[in-house]
């Protein structure tokens, strides 16, 4: 026979949770279809690192880029050319670098694109494009 105040499975009952929300004059509201939970939206913000871009049809090491943090970077390589582009890292204003890496690998490409390429958290980063065009004209932009 169950004591009193002994818990049994299954329950009979469902139990019911709410999330509630202050209205303006304070007074508690569960949140419903008919009392959305209030949320605002909030528009980013600008980037405010200046883009580097160029042209070039030879070998060159271009930057920095100095990025905002927090926000991706953006590589946009066009043009007929021929070679090769690697992202490249420095924390010491490029007295030193080394390529930018995912899974080991450097982050180089040898075609157009246009996508996200890099996320920056340190504040002493900058960033550069090391180019090796055999042939053409590469056009290159690094924006946020």
């Amino acid at each position: 026979m169950p004591q009193p105040n002994e818990i049994l499975a299954p329950a009979g009952f469902v139990p019911q949770q709410a999330v509630v929300f202050a209205r303006p004059d304070g007074t508690p509201t569960t949140v419903n279809p008919a009392n959305p939970l209030p949320v605002a939206t909030a528009a980013g913000r600008a980037a405010l690192s200046a883009p580097l871009s160029g042209s070039t049809g030879t070998g060159m090491m271009a930057g920095p880029f100095i990025p905002d943090l927090g926000r991706e970077v953006i590589l946009t390589l066009s043009g007929n050319f021929s070679g090769t582009v690697t992202l490249m890292r420095s924390v010491n204003g490029g007295a030193s670098m080394l390529p930018a890496t995912l899974a080991g690998r450097a982050l180089a490409w040898t075609g157009a694109l246009n996508e996200i390429v890099w996320l920056e958290t340190e504040a002493a980063a900058g960033l550069y494009l090391q180019i090796a065009v055999s042939a053409g004209t590469l056009t290159y932009r690094v924006a946020q």
